[in-house]
Formats: C-alpha cells, structure tokens, sequence
C-alpha cells in the first residue's frame, strides 16, 4: 500500500509525482522495472551518444502525460470517472511493456511475427491475475473494446501520449532539436466531439510542428543510414548464432537468451513459460553475450559482433530510388570471393533493403481540427501548408550494406 507520495524526477517535466497505489504497484513489480534494462531507441547511441534513455524513462513520462490530458479535458466538462482516469493511466504506463531488447531493433527476430503490442498485453493479463482484476478496465481500454472510443485514441492514436512523449523525450536526449515539440500546448488544445479525440483550431500550428517534428526525427535520428546498418547487423548477430546453435555449435550466452536462440519461437509456441523467460530478458542478456562472442570461434559471429562493440560498422549507401539491377550481385561476388564464402554464408555480409515512414497517416483515423462553430475538418484540409499533404505521403528509401574495407 503507498502510504506516501512517490516523486520521480525527470529531465523532461521535472517531478512526476506518483499517487496511486495501483500505478505504485505496477511500478515497483520485476515485469516494470525490466524497461530499466530496455534502451528505448536501440543502437541510436552510435550516432547520438546521449540516447542512452530506456523505455522506463518513457513509460512514465507517458503517464504524467496522461494524467495532464485527463484534467485538461475534465476541464473542458468531459466526464471521466476516477476508475478511467485510474485505467487510462495504467493502459498508457503498460503500453511498452512487451519490448524486448533493444526495443524495435530485435521486435520481429527474437520472436518471430509477434509484435510488442501482443506481448503487453499479456504483461497487463498476467498482472491482472496477480492483482485480482484490478487491471480489467485498463485492458478494456487499451484493446479498443471500451465503449469511449476516445481513450483508446489518448493510448493509441495520431496524437497520443506515446508520441507526445517519444518526440520530446528522444529529441531531448539525441540533441536533435528538430524534433522538440510543445507537448504542453497540444495537451491543453485537445477536446473530445461525439466521443473522437479533436484538437482545437488554436493548436493547428502545434499539431503542423508536431507533423513536422515526426519528419525531422524519422530521417535524422530513427531511420538514420548508420542506425539502420547498426540495427541490421544486430539482427544478423542474432540470426547467426540461433544458426550455430541450433547446428549444435557452442554459443555461450545467458540460460535466458539461449531459450530464445535454440528454438524458433512464435504465436503458435509463445507460451507462459516463454513469457516468464521473455520477462527476465533485456540489452543485458544480449550485449554481454556480444562481447563474449567477439572472440567466438566462428568467424562470421566473430566479425558481426566486433563490428558493435568496435562500431566498425559495414558502409551503407542509401538513395531514393531502387538500386540498378546487378549492383548487389556484383558486390556479393566480390565479397565471396575474398573471403571464400558460400552463397549462404555471404547474406551476412552484404544485403539490402528498404526503410518507409509517413509523417501523417491520413488513410486510418485523423487529427481533426475543431472550430468554433463546431465543425471539424482533417488536419490537411485545415491547413494552409501545403507541406502537411505532402507529408501523408509515404516516403521510401533504399539501401545496400557490405563491408567497407573489401571494396
């Protein structure tokens, strides 16, 4: 039972007070304090050295949002009750809670077709059992199934706490001030008009800034080309030594990680063993086996994982358009022959890709703007940039990895 006030002091909002026994709860539980060892924006660190925050950093951060949102609206004469309010806050402080290591990095390759979205759901239903139901309503809420539509659109939604918060928060710790939005400004300008989530027309050029910042981060910070290649050896290092492993080759890690390495896991297998597991497994697991595997007999191991810990990272070239035909054939024969690779072996170290983002999805549900007499148009109708429409649309880029010293 909290029998005190709980401060958290954050480099963002400064204290952000903790009140509820419940959020206390869940706070203080193994499951929550995993996201200590979660970095919340991956590799980024080897490009922007101060994006060493985590996921629990936040998560909280979230929640104080939420509960910012929550009296901005109860103000506005939206009726929330103290058990939605209690619900709101817990579905947004548990949202995270299925990222495993290294958060996006690892999402789809430790556990194959399952998201973290799935995986937090079944922290918020594990907890739920534990803490006899208290977690019903939040659940409710955070699937979708709660009959005010607008509360899921404050967890989940074109203008929720989620990226209120990772904006702000990744822009502070990356030093890219492109990204810096007025979280304060956009929480006071929200209302909710036949139970959808509206901004008022005063914060159109908050909610353009914050269009704009989404822009600015995914180019310049998440899909940054050196990020990207980090991120892809890191999978190719996870790939590899699940190869060795389950090929009967020693690959010495943590008894957690070697459950995910010497099996295939997925929806079909993913079971409440496998949760247990994947509840104790974070960076740590993952980055001390790398630096172990340095000097790991297998020289593709080897040499993936030297490239992290070193940051000699393979070079990338990333342009707009596909790639001409041939081009990573040629580089792949090239790198074969120099290290007498099988056509197998050679995937490691060259490949390609594509990265994709859209600033503003204006296909799914929309940030309406809500004028004074009532009425409510889209974002990119109430706009005059002409650069808001421009930004809903799909962006792709394209990109070839291979070792920078062989070529």
């Amino acid at each position: 039972m909290l029998r005190k006030l709980k401060i958290f002091n954050d480099p963002i909002y400064g204290f952000i007070a903790v009140r509820n026994p419940l959020i206390y709860k869940i706070i203080e539980h193994p499951y929550f304090q995993r996201l200590r060892r979660v970095s919340q924006m991956g590799l980024s660190y080897l490009v922007y050295p101060g994006a060493h925050h985590t996921r629990f950093h936040h998560v909280l951060g979230c929640t104080y949002l939420m509960e910012q949102a929550i009296d901005t609206l109860r103000m506005k004469n939206i009726e929330i009750s103290e058990e939605e309010a209690q619900a709101l806050k817990v579905a947004i402080l548990m949202h995270d809670m299925g990222h495993g290591p290294f958060s996006h990095a690892l999402e789809h390759t430790l556990i194959k077709g399952i998201s973290h979205e799935f995986v937090s759901l079944k922290f918020m239903e594990l907890l739920n059992d534990e803490f006899e139901g208290e977690l019903d309503l939040a659940i409710e809420i955070f699937k979708g199934d709660y009959h005010r539509a607008f509360m899921n659109q404050l967890i989940s939604g074109q203008l929720d706490m989620d990226r209120l918060d990772y904006l702000k928060r990744d822009s502070f710790y990356s030093g890219v001030a492109e990204g810096n939005i007025n979280v304060e400004r956009l929480i006071t300008m929200l209302n909710v008009k036949n139970d959808q989530l509206v901004v008022e027309f005063k914060g159109i050029y908050s909610v353009e800034k914050f269009i704009m910042a989404r822009r600015f981060m995914y180019w310049q910070v998440y899909l940054h080309k050196t990020g990207i290649v980090a991120e892809k050896v890191l999978v190719k290092i996870i790939e590899r030594a699940r190869e060795l492993m389950l090929a009967g080759v020693e690959v010495n890690c943590s008894h957690t990680l070697k459950i995910f390495l010497s099996q295939h896991i997925d929806q079909s297998n993913f079971d409440q063993s496998k949760m247990e597991a994947f509840s104790r497994l974070d960076d740590y697991d993952v980055m001390s086996a790398i630096k172990d595997w340095c000097s790991h007999q297998d020289k593709i191991l080897s040499y993936l994982c030297t490239s992290v810990v070193n940051r000699r990272l393979p070079k990338i070239e990333m342009k707009n358009e596909p790639f001409e035909p041939g081009k990573l054939d040629s580089i792949r024969e090239k790198v074969q022959e120099k290290l007498n690779l099988t056509d197998e072996q050679v995937a490691y170290y060259v490949y390609q890709g594509k990265v994709s983002n859209k600033a503003y999805n204006s296909e799914g549900e929309q940030i309406e703007i809500l004028y004074k007499d009532g009425s409510q148009k889209d974002i990119i109708n109430a706009s005059d940039s002409a650069s808001i429409k421009a930004l809903s649309m799909t962006v792709s880029k394209y990109f070839i990895c291979y070792p920078k010293k062989l070529l």
